[in-house]
């Protein structure tokens, strides 16, 4: 069984800058995709961004030229890097693995944005 553990989440003021890490543990799998999810109070589950295998990427248009997201494959890891943040970034943000033929989801972590 994956487990997906995210970290790096916190109290943030608008204009400022956070790094979200998610692992995946165990081994002997392939990762197909990594992704980052958030969700807002009252909103819907919202995709961020998307790390393939394949070094390719999907950005979201909300946060693009401000997020950035980077798989790891030697250590399991996708990284969520972003800038300028406003005070709408704020949500739980949750780390999904795409490790066929499952799919996996992480705890999720909050991120506030202060004004």
């Amino acid at each position: 069984q994956v487990q997906l553990v995210e970290s790096g989440g916190g109290l943030v003021q608008a204009g400022g800058s956070l790094r979200l890490s998610c692992v995946a543990s165990g081994s002997g799998y392939s990762i197909t995709a990594m992704s980052w999810y958030r969700q807002a109070p009252g909103k819907e589950r919202e995709l961020v961004a998307r790390a393939y295998a394949s070094s390719s990427t999907d950005i979201a248009y909300s946060v693009r030229g401000r997020a950035t997201v980077s798989l790891e494959r030697a250590k399991n890891t996708v990284y969520l890097q972003m800038n300028s943040l406003k005070p709408e970034d704020t949500a739980v943000y949750y780390c999904n693995a795409d490790i066929y033929p499952n799919n996996y989801w992480g705890q999720g972590i909050q991120v506030t944005v202060s004004s």
